[in-house]
C-alpha cells in the first residue's frame, strides 16, 4: 500500500483500525486507546503479551491532563522536553485497562513529529508502541515493518527513522527512576527535575 494522507490514516483509526505512524525515534503501532478491539489488534500483530502494557502518544499537554495525573516533576519535564523523544510514567486518569495491562499507571509521551502530531490531533489519544514483533529488532522503514509483521498496513510514510528509543522516567514513586536511557541522557532528566 502506498503512503496515504494523514486524514485518511485518522479515519482508519477512529473506525477501529491499526496503522503505522512516524514519531521523532522510531515507527509505532498506533490504535484508538478507547476502542478495546483495536488495541487487541495491536497485542495481536506485535505477539506482545497482554500483561505488557502499551505507551501511548498524545498531541499536547492538555491531552495529557486527560488521561494523566501531572506532578510537579512531569511539568517540569514537559516544558523541557516535549514534544521530544521523553517518555513518562504517570498515575493514569481515563485509560482503559486492556492498555495499561490493568495497571494504574501508563507511560505517555508527546513526539516530536509534525505528522505526528497532525493525525494525534484528529485521532486523540494513540498507542505508541514500536512497530515490530515482540523480541525482534525495531526496523526503520515501512515496507520493512509490514514484512517483519505479515501485516499489510496503512502507514504515514516519514521516511526511514532509525533514532535510538525514548528515554523513559517513572514519576509514580517518591523518587523520579530512569527505566530506559535513550535520547535524552538520565543526566539531564534529574538536573530539570533537580532544579525545581
Amino acid at each position: 500500500m502506498s503512503e496515504q494522507n494523514i486524514s485518511f490514516i485518522a479515519h482508519h483509526i477512529l473506525k477501529g483500525g491499526v496503522a503505522l505512524y512516524p514519531t521523532d525515534t522510531l515507527y509505532a503501532l498506533g490504535s484508538s486507546i478507547f476502542d478495546e478491539n483495536a488495541v487487541r489488534k495491536v497485542f495481536e500483530i506485535k505477539k506482545r503479551p497482554f500483561t505488557e502494557p502499551l505507551p501511548v502518544a498524545v498531541d499536547s499537554e492538555v491531552k495529557l491532563e486527560e488521561i494523566v495525573f501531572l506532578n510537579d516533576d512531569a511539568k517540569r519535564l514537559i516544558d523541557v522536553f516535549l514534544p521530544g523523544p521523553l517518555t513518562i510514567v504517570l498515575k493514569k486518569r481515563d485509560v482503559p485497562d486492556v492498555v495499561t495491562a490493568g495497571k494504574p499507571t501508563v507511560a505517555v509521551r508527546i513526539p516530536g513529529n509534525d505528522k505526528a502530531l497532525k493525525l494525534l490531533s484528529e485521532t486523540g489519544p494513540l498507542t505508541v508502541t514500536s512497530a515490530n514483533i515482540h523480541g525482534k529488532p525495531v526496523l526503520g522503514g515501512v515496507e520493512e515493518i509490514r514484512r517483519q509483521l505479515g501485516v499489510d498496513l496503512p502507514a504515514i510514510d516519514d521516511g526511514w527513522l532509525s533514532e535510538d528509543p525514548s528515554t523513559i522516567v517513572d514519576l509514580t514513586a517518591d523518587k523520579p527512576m530512569v527505566l530506559r536511557e535513550g535520547i535524552i541522557s538520565k543526566g539531564r532528566i534529574m538536573d530539570v527535575i533537580d532544579d525545581g
